[in-house]
């Protein structure tokens, strides 16, 4: 998000879950998805494939096929044990399949649908600076983490904190236009 903004950066790519192996022979891989319920990353399209710099896949690159700018079509996808598997258009054989394991699978935030009021993605809190009610800067959000009691703020700054995302004892403000997060915090802690 852009700072000052009340809104999330449209135009920002959010990560949706992970191409973590390949399945049999025909092209098919495992991903491991971050939706909720997992089937969700299967109602956006196209997928924007993406890695560390230096992997080998600007975009999800096939040996011998051009980047898919585009993005990356599902075409056919179930549920395989705990995870999905599922075939992308124009891969087709389990080398292909091989040079996406590891890639983020990403969509445009602006094709997330809006989320109701006093409701957010925890994507829009990634950047926010972290005060305390005192004025203290602790850093910036990071990102999140769901641990099962209530998810946490990985917060960077000097160093860095781990706070939980507990409304009113505290989270005690979430000011998107100013793009910060209040908390009553110990800073030393």
């Amino acid at each position: 998000m852009a700072p000052g903004s009340a809104f999330p950066d449209s135009d920002r790519r959010v990560v949706l879950g992970r191409i973590v192996g390949v399945f049999g022979v025909r092209g098919w891989v495992k991903v491991l998805s971050e939706t909720e319920p997992l089937e969700n990353i299967l109602t956006y399209s196209p997928w924007l494939l993406s890695g560390p710099p230096g992997d080998g896949i600007p975009g999800g690159v096939i040996p011998g096929a051009e980047p898919k700018a585009s993005g990356w079509r599902v075409v056919q996808s179930q549920r395989h044990r705990k995870g999905l598997i599922v075939r992308l258009k124009d891969c087709d054989d389990r080398d292909q399949a091989q040079t996406l394991v590891g890639a983020e699978i990403a969509v445009q935030r602006s094709q997330l649908p809006p989320p109701a009021v006093d409701e957010f993605y925890w994507t829009d809190l990634e950047g926010l600076s972290v005060e305390t009610i005192a004025g203290d800067s602790l850093g910036v959000v990071d990102h999140l983490l769901a641990t099962g009691a209530n998810d946490v703020l990985v917060i960077r700054g000097e160093r860095e904190r781990l706070i939980p995302f507990v409304w009113d004892r505290v989270i005690r403000e979430l000011d998107f236009e100013r793009g910060r997060i209040s908390v009553d915090w110990d800073p030393d802690f």
